[in-house]
């Protein structure tokens, strides 16, 4: 995802609207979000919300399943607008070649830029390539790198693939949807919706003003804790990058190990009746009995 990356005044030879492709006349210049999130004109799409109810329940469902087993995934967010001769666009090939190396997989949003390059470098070094695109009036389906790919209608459905099956994001320049997808994580993170999801934050030159503005504006101001700072790092390292992400799933898979056997330990507890006499013992040497 990020910006529409064909002029919207430019003829569009195909549209993608779920799976299904038009093209030529058959083009329409409206998405299904835009349809249901208009309050405009005739009350009559009042009728219909029950069949946009079934559709989106049938993208979490085709979503759900195809990524169920994917197993440990980063995504990789930015532009759609950058070319291939910019280094970022070398840079996210990297960053999805060695991903793959560090055992993930690579989820984009399917489109060209910044997230062709991400599933050009997991593709070519034999990863599973993830491709999560958008039905938009200017984009055209997924890019050629997409391995195993779906188109949505709904950006809240694809949001939720994205913060459900991926372990971290790295997140590249990009514009609107890339600071869309950027914030939703870390407020996801803040408000302990999900746990320990690293965010890289790639380009130092493009990321640091806004770094600047949320230590001396947001955080200044008591709108943020100093400790919501710590939940991204800035690099223009790609092994750095991918270092940070490999050591927060390291300390996460610990966390869970851990959470396990104490759960194990309390199981083991609570059906030994030792232990539960000596709880009694203690309970009842506690009430003065």
């Amino acid at each position: 995802m990020s910006e529409p990356s064909i002029h919207p005044d430019r003829p569009v030879g195909q549209q993608q609207r779920g799976p299904i492709v038009m093209r030529r006349k058959q083009v329409q210049h409206s998405t299904s979000e835009q349809r249901l999130l208009d309050s405009r004109g005739p009350s009559d799409w009042v009728h219909t919300d029950p069949w946009r109810v079934l559709r989106i329940q049938s993208e979490f469902i085709e979503g759900f399943g195809m990524l169920a087993e994917l197993g440990a995934a980063i995504c990789v967010f930015g532009s759609a607008r950058t070319k291939p001769d910019d280094p970022m666009y070398a840079a996210a090939e990297e960053c999805g070649r060695k991903l793959v190396g560090a055992g993930y997989a690579v989820i984009t949003g399917g489109g060209p830029g910044v997230m062709e390059a991400a599933n050009k470098g997991a593709s070519e070094a034999g990863g599973v390539s993830v491709g999560l695109g958008i039905e938009l009036p200017f984009e055209n389906g997924l890019n050629e790198w997409v391995d195993v790919g779906m188109n949505f209608r709904y950006f809240f459905t694809r949001k939720t693939m994205f913060v459900k099956y991926a372990q971290g994001f790295v997140v590249m320049p990009g514009g609107f949807g890339t600071l869309d997808e950027l914030f939703e994580a870390l407020t996801l993170a803040q408000t302990r919706k999900v746990t320990s999801f690293p965010v890289v934050l790639f380009g130092t030159s493009y990321w640091g003003g806004l770094v600047d503005w949320l230590r001396t504006t947001m955080l200044e101001d008591g709108k943020i804790s100093p400790a919501d700072l710590d939940m991204f790092v800035v690099t223009d390292d790609v092994d750095e990058a991918i270092s940070y992400i490999v050591k927060a799933g390291e300390l996460a898979d610990a966390a869970a190990e851990e959470a396990a056997e104490a759960a194990a330990r309390q199981a083991a507890e609570t059906t030994n009746p030792e232990a539960q006499a000596r709880r009694e013992a203690h309970r009842l040497g506690s009430d003065g009995s």
